[in-house]
């Protein structure tokens, strides 16, 4: 396992880290696992064993009930792991149930701490834009969390292009900590991102996190190429409404590129979709979920896995993003000038548009 500086600071944290959505399977989180203590332990020596040293989870996965699991989990280790965890998506009724106002981030920061059984988390993400609150606030916020020890890091999650942007612009300020991490949704099919946010966080100094790189569950073996998949996945559930799937068409190609590329190379769908993921341009860490321990061995074997620049091009091509404006338009007119982080997607458009 490789380790990598996350974003611009000095916190190495290995290449794949273990998620815990999967985590407890409680108040509407049913469909997604159902981990206890004992499973999740096994997970967690699992991803240990494999050089995983950072764990990921929310106060939204099963409201707590996730993050109380992954504390009893990694009981006796908290000196040898990083632990991230999330706030801002609404835990209760009421006008301050959500959000990233200091109020809310500093009581749901503190419940976080007592049911991780820990001091401190290693990075802390706002897990949405908060369009009330002043992002001044939230930055002070924060940089407040680190100065006083609660946290080291902090990173922000599901953001736009300018939401990023502005609350890094923001964080730039004397006085204030910048965030170093950003999570984005991200799978062979879903490459929205690449417009602006990743090469947005490659331009900030604030590195792409990816959660769900399975497409949850979409990737994952199951699914055909319709998007549809049985009973007992995720995405059989139809009490789960995640992912939008805007083009089930362009998914059945994107599809069928990777189970050709595995074919090739007798690995798994998902173990293909997983060194796509990780061998693309300014992508950083990737988060994985696993209903068991099959699947996280599955996953964890990717690791070895390096696909030829014929199968990358293979999968890239089937999944391309299409050219919106201005991106269109920059590739035939702006090319002469691009900034690195955005070349290479650039000349996927210039391909796309036939200059």
């Amino acid at each position: 396992m490789d380790y990598i500086p996350l974003g611009k600071s000095g916190m190495k944290v290995s290449r794949y880290i273990l998620g815990t959505l999967t985590f407890a399977g409680t108040n509407g989180f049913e469909a997604l696992g159902n981990v206890d203590v004992a499973q999740g332990k096994r997970l967690v020596d699992m991803a240990v064993d494999a050089g995983v040293n950072a764990f990921d989870t929310a106060n939204l996965y099963s409201k707590g009930d996730a993050e109380t699991v992954l504390g009893q989990a990694l009981a006796g280790r908290r000196d040898k792991v990083l632990i991230f965890s999330k706030g801002r998506s609404e835990m209760e009724p009421g006008p301050n149930g959500g959000g990233a106002s200091r109020l809310h981030l500093t009581a749901q920061l503190d419940g976080s701490l007592t049911r991780l059984k820990t001091d401190w988390l290693d990075l802390y993400f706002v897990h949405q834009w908060d369009g009330v609150t002043p992002i001044e606030e939230t930055v002070e916020t924060m940089s407040g969390f680190v100065k006083s020890g609660k946290i080291r890091y902090w990173g922000i999650s599901n953001y736009s292009g300018w939401q990023l942007a502005k609350t890094a612009l923001i964080a730039q300020a004397p006085g204030y900590v910048a965030p170093i991490a950003h999570q984005i949704y991200y799978t062979p099919e879903a490459r929205e991102a690449e417009y602006e946010l990743i090469p947005a966080g490659a331009e900030f100094g604030i590195g792409a996190m990816i959660w769900s790189p399975l497409g949850q569950g979409l990737f994952g073996g199951k699914a055909k190429g319709d998007g549809s998949a049985p009973k007992g996945t995720r995405q059989g559930d139809p009490n789960w409404p995640e992912p939008f799937l805007p083009e089930p068409e362009r998914f059945g190609r994107v599809l069928k590129a990777v189970e050709s590329v595995a074919k090739e190379v007798g690995r798994s769908v998902a173990q293909v979709t997983l060194a796509w993921t990780r061998s693309r341009p300014g992508i950083g860490t990737i988060v994985l979920g696993a209903r068991n321990e099959d699947q996280l061995a599955d996953n964890l074997a990717s690791y070895d896995l390096t696909l030829t620049p014929e199968q990358m091009a293979k999968i890239e091509a089937a999944g391309r993003p299409r050219p919106l404006y201005p991106f269109w338009h920059r590739a035939m007119w702006g090319y002469d000038r691009p900034t690195p982080s955005e070349r290479i997607y650039l000349e996927g458009h210039r391909q796309t548009v036939g200059v």
